[in-house]
Formats: structure tokens, C-alpha cells, sequence
């Protein structure tokens, strides 16, 4: 029997328009509930970048940023294309974060946490898992032991562990997801960040409200028609990387063979010099005897 399945507005294109809404911010407090595995509350929505609507856009990724109840900033971004240097950008996006945030004078203790969480619809390095996790830890180079906060400074930044002070990064490949594969709630989510689809049967934090606000159905002919038109951009744009690789690997089998036949040419032409018989020259190398005789003769000829 086939699941009853919900198709809805893909999350990227929500954040940009609808999630960012008050009334909807229990479908990301779900999402980041499972996935942080905590209860999390969003105080406010501080801020977005890269959220261009032309026609231009390149990249087409999506990001937020939120405060939650206990005043730690988490950046929820959205990236369709691949970049080799995205490692660095994450970087750059929390250590930009924690300067904008903590005014001039401000004592350090007062650098808040964050939280670094991207959804990455290409595969970002190289692992055999969709769902990676990155802290700081300070491991001892002689000993082995991990370096721990003391009395005083677990009072200080209200943190039981070192790793609590220093952002956090996430990085969900949904791109690789397998959706055969549901085994839990965080899975549940990231099946609907692939797909757009939510099943019956899923129950993880968020999903049930995300079905009642990111229907399809409810959007106006307007946002409708941005809606397709958003969708329609990142066809394009898939379009045009499959193209661009297929070019690379026409180019890079290109530049084997020719390189290929050069080896082959400079063999050959060797092998003629030490007196070597040309149906010899041909068993050796594995060729045809006419494609020796084609070499010996355009060389003769050039």
C-alpha cells in the first residue's frame, strides 16, 4: 500500500518568505528542537543575507539568523550549489556573527554561542554520512585528556564544557540523503528537505505544523507565481552545473587521449629506431599493424 505523502513549499523558499513570520516560527523551532536534540525557543529573527530574488541570483542559498531564549545566535543557511571553499565560508559566517554582536568594550565572557547549522544540497567533502557535527575540543598532546573548565570559569559562562563556549557547526548533506532509509525524527525532517515531502506518519516537531503552513495549496496566485519561478531558477541552475561538469569530463577524456596517443606515437617511433620490425612493434603494443604503418608514414610525411 503506498504512503500518503504531502507535498509542500520547499524550506528554502520558506525561509525567505514565510518562516520568518512569528506565527511560524514553531516550524523552525521544530527543526532545530530535533536536531539539537533541546528544546529550542526563537526569540527573534535577526537578520538574513544572500536572499536576492533576480534572475541573476547565481547561487540561490538562503540563510537566517535567530536568537533563541537563552540568547545564543544560530545561522540556518540553505546552499544549492557546490563551492570548494564553503568550509571557509561557514567559518567566516559565525566569526562574523560574534563581532557584529558584542559591542566595543564589552568583556569577552560576553561573546555569545553559535550555532552554525547548513543544509547543503551537494556533497560538501567527503564522508560517508549526511549529518556531521563540528565542535572545538582541546586534547591533551602527552596525556590524552580533554581540557576541562574549572569551578570558576564554569560559574563565569553558565557552561559545563569548553566546547559549550565555541561555535558549534552542523552540516546536513540532504542532497545524499537516502529517503528509503527514515530511523528516526531527524531523519523525518531531512526527508522533507529533500523532498518536500512530509508522510502520514511522521510525528517529529515541527512537521505537523510545517504541513498546515507550507502548503502549496494555501499560497496566493502571487506568491504562486514567485514561488514557480524560484523553482524554475534552480532548474536552471542545476542545468547549467550538470552542463558545466559534463564539459570537464568531455575535456579532462579529451586531454587523456590526446595525451594517450602521444605516448602511443613516441613508442612506436622508438621502438622503428632500434630496428625494431613493425609487426613486432604492433604485437607489443597490442595495436593493429595498420595503425603502426599509420604512424611510421605520417611521420615520414611530416
Amino acid at each position: 500500500m503506498a504512503k500518503k505523502k504531502m507535498k509542500l513549499i520547499r524550506f528554502d523558499w520558506a525561509m525567505k518568505r514565510m518562516l520568518r513570520d512569528k506565527a511560524n516560527f514553531v516550524v523552525l523551532e521544530g527543526f532545530l528542537s530535533v536536531l539539537l536534540n533541546e528544546k529550542i525557543k526563537i526569540k527573534s529573527i535577526l537578520s538574513s543575507q544572500s536572499n536576492k530574488e533576480d534572475e541573476d541570483d547565481k547561487y540561490n542559498d538562503v540563510d537566517v539568523l535567530v536568537t533563541n531564549s537563552v540568547g545564543e545566535y544560530i545561522i540556518i543557511e540553505v546552499q544549492n550549489t557546490k563551492q570548494h571553499d564553503y568550509f571557509h565560508r561557514i567559518l567566516y559566517g559565525a566569526s562574523k556573527v560574534i563581532t557584529e554582536y558584542i559591542d566595543e568594550g564589552e568583556a569577552y565572557k560576553n561573546v555569545k554561542k553559535v550555532i552554525s547549522i547548513t543544509i547543503a544540497y551537494f556533497d560538501l567533502g567527503q564522508g560517508e554520512d549526511y549529518v556531521y557535527q563540528g565542535t572545538t575540543v582541546f586534547k591533551g598532546l602527552h596525556k590524552g585528556d580533554i581540557l576541562k573548565l574549572s569551578s570558576r570559569q564554569r560559574e563565569l559562562y553558565n557552561k559545563s564544557k569548553v566546547h559549550e563556549i565555541y561555535p558549534e557547526y552542523w552540516i546536513i548533506k540532504a542532497g545524499l540523503f537516502d529517503e528509503e532509509q527514515v530511523n528516526d525524527k531527524l531523519d523525518e525532517w531531512i526527508y522533507f528537505l529533500k523532498t518536500g515531502v512530509v508522510l502520514e506518519e511522521f510525528t517529529a516537531d515541527g512537521l505537523n505544523e510545517a504541513k498546515e503552513k507550507l502548503d502549496k495549496l494555501k499560497l496566493s496566485p502571487e506568491e504562486r507565481k514567485e514561488y514557480d519561478a524560484y523553482v524554475e531558477r534552480l532548474r536552471k541552475l542545476a542545468s547549467t552545473q550538470l552542463t558545466e561538469i559534463e564539459d570537464i569530463k568531455h575535456l579532462i577524456k579529451k586531454k587523456v587521449t590526446e595525451a594517450e596517443q602521444k605516448k602511443e606515437i613516441e613508442t612506436v617511433l622508438g621502438l622503428v629506431k632500434i630496428g625494431l620490425e613493425r609487426e613486432k612493434i604492433a604485437e607489443a603494443l597490442s595495436i593493429s599493424l595498420e595503425r603502426v604503418n599509420q604512424i611510421i608514414d605520417e611521420y615520414k610525411n611530416g
